[in-house]
């Protein structure tokens, strides 16, 4: 598999080319420093070491200066941030759960592509032999600590050749690593640079003002938009619309008739999600948080109005108490915002374990395809989506986008195919589901994982998965020789659930050593 240099690749290489020559012997010395003793280290990897803790840093500077196109690289990429000094790591969005406490990376190798897909992973170097890796990982996938079931599959992203299994097409309850399945199936069929657009309108020979809800959990009513579409930005414009009309007083409703079905999830109202609805800012949290649990407002789509009407009313736009109602097809448009693009939406799901912003993207995948809207459409629709592209299916089941419904079920052959699709340079709309993986040590939910084993760090890209007795993990690895790799291991065990830091340490040392294995 040849990945293709982007544009935003081809601008900065040249700078990135003139700092190989003294990062890499930095780096070797740090990565011999810091590397247990039972790891050893090949030319190719210092090379893909420098090459991911150097992308985490680049990202991280670039973060503010816009959307990732197509092809999963940043179209306002600077030219200096390869080799910007910082701490922490990348960032795969305005919002990441970055710790700044992260290991400072070093900049980025000149082969930076070459190595995470190029010419390198493609045929230069061996794939991994079968039999040493299961000599490496039988073991590991063996410990108590993960619970009676367990499966895993590794794929070989170049040649998409699995090198190893076990109960690979057993599925099992995949927790948050359905996030992978939904992220593959939002992008192609809404595609990457779909945007979801929240509207005010008029409705024609009245004073009615409608706020029509798209479904985009990340509106904000914040001050720092940070990128995101803001709710002040559209009663700013909404207010000067209406003026415009010489109207100073309106009636307010709102329109979520977009989704249907239940808003609350079938476990229940609680502080991972929010009610599911077409309308609501900042994910209905009652605090200033961007990701992980929180309070939640119990009628989204009504506070969100509220909140309108309030900023509406700070630019002199009388209104009434806002209601329920539903914009109707002759309503004439007054002001719209619109969120940042699908691929970025997808970075931030899968960097933080969003479930807004899952729910949100099943029923967009709902949207597309012609299913309801709900929760049963939007899994649904993301199954009929994945057959659609040809992925291994039998056993499969999808209740929510989310993975906090145990009726999912996945298998880790499934999930390494998603993994391997999204690597493959014929499908670059894709791409934004290896981009937005967290990293060990670096970002979102892996960010306080890997912190004692530095050869891991910066290396192993994964989605995680917790509910009570089921841990999941899976990602993408480059190899000691530079062979990208992509994994999954699914473990559980409902009768008597292992302890849940054991359970994702023990995977944790499993990622670690496929990393670590050049296993020819």
């Amino acid at each position: 598999m040849v990945v293709p240099e982007v544009r935003a690749w081809r601008a900065v290489r040249p700078h990135v080319v003139r700092l190989a020559s003294s990062v890499k012997p930095h780096v070797a010395r740090i990565t011999q420093a810091v590397r247990p003793r039972s790891v050893k280290f090949t030319t190719p990897r210092l090379t893909v070491v420098a090459a991911t803790v150097g992308l985490a840093l680049a990202a991280g500077a670039v973060a503010a200066a816009g959307p990732w196109d197509s092809s999963g690289q940043r179209t306002a990429e600077r030219d200096w941030a390869a080799s910007r000094e910082g701490e922490g790591g990348t960032d795969h969005g305005p919002v990441s759960g970055t710790s700044a406490k992260a290991p400072r990376p070093a900049p980025s190798a000149a082969s930076v592509l070459t190595g995470l897909g190029g010419s390198t992973a493609a045929g230069s170097v061996p794939a991994p032999a079968e039999k040493a890796l299961a000599d490496v990982l039988d073991p590991l996938l063996k410990d108590p600590a993960l619970g009676a079931d367990r499966t895993a599959v590794v794929v070989d992203v170049a040649t998409g050749k699995r090198l190893y299994g076990m109960g690979a097409g057993e599925a099992q309850t995949p927790a948050s690593t359905t996030k992978i399945a939904t992220a593959v199936a939002a992008l192609s069929a809404a595609g990457p640079d779909h945007r979801i657009t929240t509207r005010a309108v008029l409705e024609p020979d009245t004073k009615e003002v409608v706020l029509v809800g798209a479904g985009d959990p990340t509106l904000t009513a914040r001050e720092d938009a940070k990128g995101y579409a803001s709710l002040r930005t559209l009663a700013d414009e909404t207010a000067t619309a209406l003026k415009a009309r010489r109207l100073s007083q309106v009636t307010l409703s709102y329109d979520t008739s977009l989704y249907s079905g239940a808003t609350v999830h079938p476990i229940g109202a609680n502080p991972n999600l929010a009610p599911v609805t077409a309308l609501m800012v900042d994910e209905g949290r009652t605090d200033d948080s961007d990701s992980g649990t929180a309070t939640r407002s119990e009628d989204p789509a009504g506070d969100a109005a509220r909140e309108f009407a309030k900023l509406l009313q700070a630019k002199g736009i009388k209104t009434t108490s806002p209601g329920l109602s539903k914009a109707t097809g002759r309503s004439q448009a007054l002001a719209s915002v619109s969120s940042p693009p699908l691929s970025a939406l997808v970075e931030r799901m899968l960097t933080n374990s969003d479930n807004d912003i899952a729910e949100a993207l099943a029923r967009q995948v709902a949207l597309a395809t012609g299913q309801r809207a709900s929760f049963e459409g939007g899994g649904r629709a993301i199954g009929l989506q994945l057959k659609k592209l040809g992925f291994p299916l039998p056993g499969v089941e999808f209740a929510d986008g989310s993975g906090l419904d145990r009726a999912d079920k996945l298998t880790a052959d499934l999930l390494t195919a998603l993994l391997a699709k999204a690597g493959d340079p014929a499908h670059p709309e894709l791409r934004p589901v290896l981009t937005g993986l967290p990293i060990a040590g670096f970002t979102g939910t892996l960010t306080d994982r890997y912190a004692t084993d530095a050869s891991a760090t910066g290396v192993v890209r994964a989605k995680t998965g917790t509910l009570t007795g089921v841990n999941t993990l899976a990602g993408t690895v480059v190899d000691t020789d530079g062979r990208l790799l992509a994994f999954a291991f699914l473990t559980s065990d409902e009768a008597q659930p292992p302890q849940k830091e054991a359970a994702q340490a023990a995977l944790d040392r499993t990622a670690t050593a496929l990393a670590g294995c050049g296993c020819r």
